[in-house]
């Protein structure tokens, strides 16, 4: 006989300076390795899995992630006190938010979701050490007005074929940006941030291995004169061969929020 199953949606946030992503790796620190020890601390005799709704690199953060609770034979009895006991064993950089039960045709992995990234960065004059976690630093002059226009270049269906990398030839190149924006940055501050910074916002449904990054790279690249609006407008068009190398370091990244569907 089948156990009964029950599902819980589960939204966390994590900085992930120290951590290798989110899938477990051997003899590395991962966000699931970390989140499925904690689990099995705080539910010691029950049987359990989860499943991520997206994987992160190394050094990425997030300030909304979620993953899916699968429960065999009890649910839990007090969900809200299950979050607080959650925590309260969670490392100090991994962080729950909420706790959703869910029926099992709820898919993590195939329900419509928006996914919204942030790069942040600065240039100039080398940050504080403390930024190092969150903020990626160039140390050269940039054009940002004329990053700006090119981060607009992005939005809509565009080939991302070279700003991808070890992918299946059978991947979906074809991705559709539902906003591309850069912009000063006021929504994460602290006291040891340079006086001006920047954010790279980049919202799709779905992202190749290392797209944002490299969009990020190229942009890097517009803004120091080493391609014009029109060399990145060609990128995007089907055909055009222009594999883009520059990845951005990981630290800048930040899995902003996932929008899923009715949670």
């Amino acid at each position: 006989m089948q156990p009964k199953r029950y599902f819980y949606l589960i939204k966390v946030q994590y900085l992930g300076y120290r951590l290798h992503g989110w899938q477990k790796q051997p003899d590395v620190k991962t966000v699931e390795e970390l989140i499925t020890k904690t689990l099995r601390y705080v539910m010691p005799t029950e049987k359990f899995k989860i499943l991520g709704t997206s994987r992160t690199d190394a050094m990425v953060s997030a300030q909304e992630s979620a993953f899916e609770l699968f429960l065999d034979y009890e649910p839990l009895s007090d969900k809200d006190e299950f979050l607080k006991e959650f925590n309260l064993n969670l490392p100090q950089d991994i962080r729950a938010l909420s706790i959703t039960e869910v029926d099992a045709k709820f898919n993590i992995i195939q329900h419509p979701k928006l996914k919204e990234y942030a790069y942040l960065f600065s240039f100039g004059e080398k940050n504080h050490p403390f930024c190092a976690p969150l903020m990626a630093n160039f140390q050269f002059d940039l054009d940002i007005e004329l990053m700006k226009k090119g981060a607009k270049l992005f939005e809509g269906k565009h080939q991302f074929r070279n700003y991808c990398v070890r992918v299946s030839e059978n991947s979906t190149f074809e991705r559709e940006i539902i906003k591309s924006e850069l912009v000063e940055n006021t929504e994460i501050t602290a006291s040891f941030f340079p006086e001006k910074s920047y954010i790279f916002h980049i919202h799709s449904a779905g992202f190749l291995r290392h797209q944002v990054r490299l969009m990020m790279g190229a942009l890097l690249q517009l803004g120091r004169g080493e391609f014009s609006l029109e060399d990145l407008e060609n990128s995007l068009k089907p055909g055009v061969q222009m594999q883009m190398d520059y990845i951005v370091p990981a630290s800048g990244l930040l899995l902003n929020k996932i929008g899923l569907e009715d949670f």
